[in-house]
């Protein structure tokens, strides 16, 4: 059974979905200060990195967890959040991945936004 990132290309298309998408993002007003201090070169690695992980790739992440790796963007918030996420959206379309694809990938990015925004889990709350 092929992963994710095997369906989507792999290492090739996961590197160019991320030098796509950091040229949106990069070019978004409501967004971009997040990165203005970033080294982008290590940034865009560091989310190669991330995704290869994330979808099933054979590389293992070890960078920070997603709470830890936003804990100190002030300000952060859903706005900020949906908009990066659209951007992946319409980086995927762009690079004509198949809209079933694309679903499986913003369910695994959707999964990350209570610990990027830094909000309790729902599970947690219940218990």
């Amino acid at each position: 059974m092929s992963s994710l990132y095997e369906k989507l290309g792999g290492q090739a298309a996961v590197s160019a979905a991320v030098e796509v998408f950091y040229e949106k993002v990069l070019s978004d007003p409501k967004i971009n200060h997040y990165f203005a201090n970033l080294d982008m070169v290590a940034q865009r690695k560091k989310q190669i990195l991330f995704m290869t992980y994330a979808f099933g790739g054979p590389h293992q992440y070890e960078g920070k967890d997603m709470r830890e790796a936003h804990k100190k963007l002030k300000g952060l918030n859903e706005d900020h959040f949906n908009a990066v996420a659209l951007h992946l959206k319409e980086t995927l379309i762009e690079l004509q991945i198949p809209a079933d694809l694309i679903e499986q990938v913003l369910g695994i990015v959707g999964s990350t936004k209570n610990d990027v925004l830094q909000k309790e889990s729902p599970v947690l709350n219940q218990i």
